[in-house]
């Protein structure tokens, strides 16, 4: 499986989230550097699960298509 890459910008992002979460929440500061740890730290938990399970949708998304070009094709032959 590939590894999940973010940009750097990206990355600046879903840290400064991450601290206006805690902020938010918790009532706590979050370094950027404990923002981005955490921010390693989720991705590699829950990255291979979310990837997998957007290719599952993908692949069923995927496959309805082309049971809706079947029926057109024999829908065709019929006529």
């Amino acid at each position: 499986m590939r590894k999940l890459e973010l940009s750097d910008e990206r990355r600046a992002e879903l840290a400064a989230a991450l601290q206006g979460y805690f902020a938010d929440e918790f009532d706590e500061t979050l370094s950027r550097f404990r923002a981005e740890e955490l921010l390693s730290f989720m991705i590699g938990q829950l990255g291979p699960s979310l990837y997998n399970a957007g290719i599952q949708d993908a692949r069923a998304f995927l496959a309805g298509k082309l049971d809706d070009l079947d029926i057109e094709f024999t829908l065709a032959e019929d006529r």
